[in-house]
């Protein structure tokens, strides 16, 4: 088994969902939450509650690879830039543990869980509650983490099977 983080960075809130993954691919869910760090007193205490919870959960559950989701560009440069300064503090967290790290944009992640890179947050959660059978859909923000960590399986398993790497696998498409 390969036990998987997957990481949805938000500057409010960020998604965190672990699977465990069978050899054949099969993914298994582990855990799953959303940091909560909107009421820190300003945003570098943010940051920092970002670092210090993913590194908790690094500590606690010893995954063997972390996948993230790559910052799109929003329409506000602001957002933006909030949205990477939260995704690095995550980061730094799991390379204190020098973790492998994947990093996939949200189209790869909707397509690989929901089947359309354009899918909405209803349609991952309920695909992610079907894929790991759970009995009710997660928090939205763990959703997207759970399905970073499905999708990063899933591209496991394919490049695996086909025996290229991840950047083989993008030139074949």
């Amino acid at each position: 088994m390969t036990r998987i983080l997957g990481i949805d960075p938000g500057s409010l809130r960020t998604g965190i969902g672990i699977v465990d993954v069978a050899p054949d691919g099969r993914a298994r869910h582990a855990f799953h939450c959303a940091l909560a760090v909107g009421a820190a007193a300003d945003f570098p205490m943010r940051l920092k509650a970002i670092f210090d919870g993913v590194l908790a959960l690094v500590n606690a559950h010893e995954p063997d690879e972390v996948a993230i989701e790559r910052v799109f560009v929003a329409r506000n440069p602001d957002s933006a830039l909030k949205l990477g300064q939260a995704r690095g503090a995550a980061l730094c967290a799991v390379l204190t543990r020098a973790l492998p790290v994947h990093e996939y944009a949200p189209s790869e992640i909707k397509r690989a869980v929901v089947g359309g890179g354009r899918a909405d947050k209803t349609q991952v959660q309920h695909m992610v509650k079907m894929l790991l059978g759970l009995d009710a859909a997660p928090q939205a923000d763990a959703a997207d983490a759970l399905a970073v960590a499905i999708a990063h399986a899933h591209v496991r398993a394919s490049t695996a099977r086909m025996g290229v790497t991840r950047a083989g696998w993008r030139t074949r498409r």
